[in-house]
């Protein structure tokens, strides 16, 4: 199953140095149901996120949530509530080593779309880059089909 959706994705940051940042995107994107039951959303970044040129696929799983970026910037991001997990974040100007505690995670997707939200700490090399809550809105495009 593959279904052509409307993504809308909203994106707050908390740094201790400054005020929050907030960024909101609405795109067009994938929702494809995998062999094991798991949900992967795939869109194109755009000039306005900063990341053009990048895949972006977030595959739910579970009570875990994957973030992958494939392009002008590579990473992947692991979400579990509760936990704390390290990845290597690569960037034009060098590789970061990132820590990602999940604080808090609510998920209502399934075929037919739904909420994702991600309440997050992130650290660069041991230290508390800021406090970050993703929301993800997943609606079929009805004026698109497979």
């Amino acid at each position: 199953m593959t279904e052509n959706v409307i993504i809308s994705i909203k994106g707050k940051q908390l740094y201790a140095e400054s005020g929050p940042d907030e960024m909101e995107l609405v795109t067009s994107g994938t929702l494809k149901r995998d062999s094991r039951g798991g949900l992967t959303i795939s869109y194109q970044e755009s000039e306005l996120t900063g990341l053009e040129g990048t895949t972006t696929k977030v595959h739910v799983d579970g009570g875990r949530v994957t973030l992958l970026r494939e392009g002008s910037i590579n990473s992947q991001m692991v979400f579990e509530e509760g936990m704390r997990h390290l990845s290597m974040y690569e960037t034009p100007y060098g590789a970061l080593s990132i820590g990602i505690n999940t604080k808090r995670m609510r998920s209502t997707l399934g075929e037919s779309g739904g909420d994702l939200e991600i309440d997050y700490a992130i650290e660069i090399d041991n230290l508390l880059a800021g406090q970050n809550l993703f929301r993800m809105n997943v609606k079929k495009n009805p004026s698109l089909r497979q």
